[in-house]
């Protein structure tokens, strides 16, 4: 049975309670059984490797966010009343891709979806420059770019636009040269940003362009113009909860997403996206689910947390064994650091040390029958591993994510252990910053990627 999950944008992270209750603890596998794609083992390794590594540096980057920076140089979607559906895509660098189009005549690019960042931003003109865009299926030379000369409805958006201070601040005109405060008809564009998402990061000039579905427009889209980027093989759909977002600029009441079960390549298979532009339903609750409610990280000192979809986790269960994690990494303290947040930027969840660690313990002790291999955590970044050469069958003991107002996330096996190398190793699929050596501390403590979301309808 697939597994089940709501994402309600203004008021609950929902999780089916329909899923079927195992009857022991451990869950029983076949070895045959390969969620990776058959390249040679150490391409495998390698792949794994670099998406342990992007993990845990775009951890690093959501819990000591940057600001806002000003640089110093220059699809097949059906529409209702209601309801827009997308495709979304999965892709071997760990990233699902959607469609989206703008301009006018409208132009088709794949965004990565991003709930952790909230800029939505495409690459742009003929002189776009992708540097270390070293991904399988990904051809730097070849990434499709708007071409704004080719758009009636394109315009540069100018310093004294309120859309230039969604992005800047409201004090982003006494940063305009020619636009002291109080300067009237000022021409000066808006600054330039830099965005950094982690290992990559990408820098342009905003736009405001029509975003266009079938039967609907959304004018005067506030969007990125990326001239430069670094290890982004497409452009980015922000949908994270500031005011620059894609749901908040389309005043969405709720998204939703399924992030099919993908094995590091590039199939063509998708799931529907969903956005709902109609009324509020409110707060009502459809039968058969359950509910957590989204809480919002409000500390001042840190206000990039607010961009954040936290919610709270009580319990983690290993088998039938209560994780013991310290409160303060389960829930935001008064310093904002803490707490889970929900991430389909990051591809493995990310968990801080001091959780990682008991749990990590915790699998080793009840799988202590079989024999750490040490060799393929070292290559491949994850662990603990184990092999399992010549068992026909293995027991996993089940992981379970207990949240505030009684939901249940009993992850399927195959979002949280996966064979690697040559089938005889199996590994948690979950790290930490001691992986590949940084350390991470503060933010949140716990983030929720999209490989253990794959097969939930968010």
């Amino acid at each position: 049975m697939a597994s089940l999950l709501s994402f309600s944008l203004f008021s609950f992270f929902i999780i089916s309670a329909t899923l079927t209750a195992a009857a022991t603890s451990t869950t029983t596998i076949k070895v045959t059984l390969s969620p990776l794609p058959h390249h040679p083992s150490s391409d495998r390794y390698q792949i794994l490797n670099n998406l342990v590594t992007s993990s845990v540096s775009r951890a690093h980057h959501l819990k000591h966010p940057h600001p806002k920076t000003k640089a110093k140089a220059e699809t097949n979607t059906t529409v209702s009343s209601s309801l827009i559906k997308t495709p979304i895509y999965p892709h071997s660098y760990g990233g699902y891709t959607i469609n989206l189009e703008f301009g006018t005549p409208p132009q088709s690019l794949s965004f990565i979806m991003d709930t952790g960042s909230s800029l939505t931003w495409f690459p742009c003109t003929s002189r776009y420059l992708c540097s270390e865009c070293v991904f399988p299926n990904v051809d730097p030379k070849k990434i499709p770019t708007f071409m704004p000369k080719l758009s009636s409805s394109t315009k540069i958006v100018g310093c004294q636009n309120p859309k230039c201070s969604l992005l800047f601040g409201p004090n982003v005109e006494s940063r305009c040269e020619d636009c002291a405060p109080g300067t009237k008809n000022c021409t000066q564009r808006c600054p330039p940003y830099i965005i950094q998402y982690g290992l990559g990061a990408t820098a342009g000039l905003l736009l405001v362009e029509n975003l266009v579905f079938p039967h609907k427009t959304f004018d005067d889209f506030l969007v990125g113009c990326s001239i430069l980027s670094n290890r982004q093989p497409a452009g980015i759909a922000g949908f994270g909860r500031s005011s620059e977002s894609l749901p908040t600029q389309l005043g969405l009441k709720k998204f939703s997403y399924c992030l099919v079960s993908r094995r590091f390549d590039d199939t063509g298979i998708s799931s529907n996206m969903v956005l709902e532009t109609g009324s509020d339903s409110g707060d009502a609750k459809t039968p058969g689910l359950s509910y957590t409610p989204f809480f919002k990280n409000e500390v001042s000192t840190r206000p990039v947390f607010k961009e954040f979809y936290y919610v709270i986790l009580r319990k983690i269960l290993v088998g039938d064994a209560h994780v013991k994690v310290p409160y303060s990494f389960l829930v935001p303290g008064s310093d904002g650091n803490g707490g889970t947040i929900v991430d389909s930027g990051s591809t493995f969840t990310f968990m801080e040390r001091p959780v990682y660690e008991p749990v990590a313990k915790e699998f080793e002790k009840q799988m202590g029958n079989y024999s750490r291999a040490k060799e393929v955590e070292t290559k491949s970044g994850l662990g603990p591993c184990f092999n399992i050469s010549g068992r026909k069958s293995i027991n996993v003991p089940e992981l379970i994510f207990k949240f505030k107002g009684g939901a249940k996330m009993a992850l399927p096996l195959a979002n949280y252990f996966s064979f690697v190398g040559e089938d005889d190793v199996v590994c948690l699929m979950i790290v930490t910053d001691n992986v590949v050596g940084q350390s991470v501390h503060g933010g949140p403590a716990i983030i929720l990627g999209n490989f253990q979301q794959q097969n939930y309808y968010i």
